[in-house]
């Protein structure tokens, strides 16, 4: 995995003056390292105690098809909007560059109670809490969020209350990044809030093992 963070792209400037853009697609570019990369995220606790993964449009599909597949667990799509038919569900939500909003058709997640987030990276996290949001409000449980990259300065983690796993944490004020092995989650438990909708009741915080 060591190669790993060398295929991790900086575009500056992109989408929008100021931001600087962390790229993963090149990891596609080498088979071997995306496999290594998939079995490492497959064999998440987070992954084996949902029913069902949700991708995160569209970077986030790379890696929960890929995982989908290891898994043989069924992945349900979040997507922009004007992309999904039928009955859709959605909810709006800020970026670090804008606003945006995400829609997840109604069908899809009827049948299954938990579900893993899975995006290529997070930063402020809005996009996550969104997804979460959606599946909080239609009484389903989010076993964590797995994401390759962690912009960890922006703490984007800070704001769920479930776990959250990443591969790679990067901080820019020391521009180095971090590898930081996948631990157990705790299988979690379900609590009833005041309306009745389902959470989890548990903080996570993943410990820095070692800085490559």
């Amino acid at each position: 995995m060591e190669k790993l963070k060398k295929l991790i792209s900086t575009y500056e400037n992109y989408p929008k003056t100021g931001v600087n853009f962390k790229d993963v697609l090149e990891i596609v570019h080498y088979p071997k390292i995306f496999k290594e990369l998939i079995l490492k995220m497959s064999s998440s606790e987070l992954i084996k105690n949902a029913e069902a993964l949700i991708s995160i449009d569209a970077r986030g599909f790379v890696f929960g098809s890929a995982i989908a597949l290891q898994t043989s667990k069924p992945m349900i799509v979040a997507r922009k909007p004007g992309k999904l038919p039928g009955e859709i569900i959605k909810k709006k939500y800020n970026l670090e560059y804008g606003e945006n909003v995400l829609t997840i058709q109604k069908n899809s997640i009827k049948k299954f109670n938990s579900f893993a987030i899975i995006d290529d990276l997070i930063a402020t996290g809005g996009t996550a809490e969104c997804v979460s949001k959606i599946l909080d409000d239609n009484n389903k449980i989010v076993t964590g969020l797995l994401v390759v990259v962690e912009l960890q300065e922006l703490g984007g983690s800070l704001r769920f209350n479930y776990p959250m796993e990443s591969i790679l944490k990067y901080w820019f004020s020391k521009k180095n990044i971090y590898m930081i092995p996948i631990e157990p989650a705790v299988k979690p438990t379900i609590r009833k809030k005041e309306n009745s909708k389902r959470s989890l009741g548990r903080e996570f915080i993943i410990k820095l093992n070692w800085v490559i």
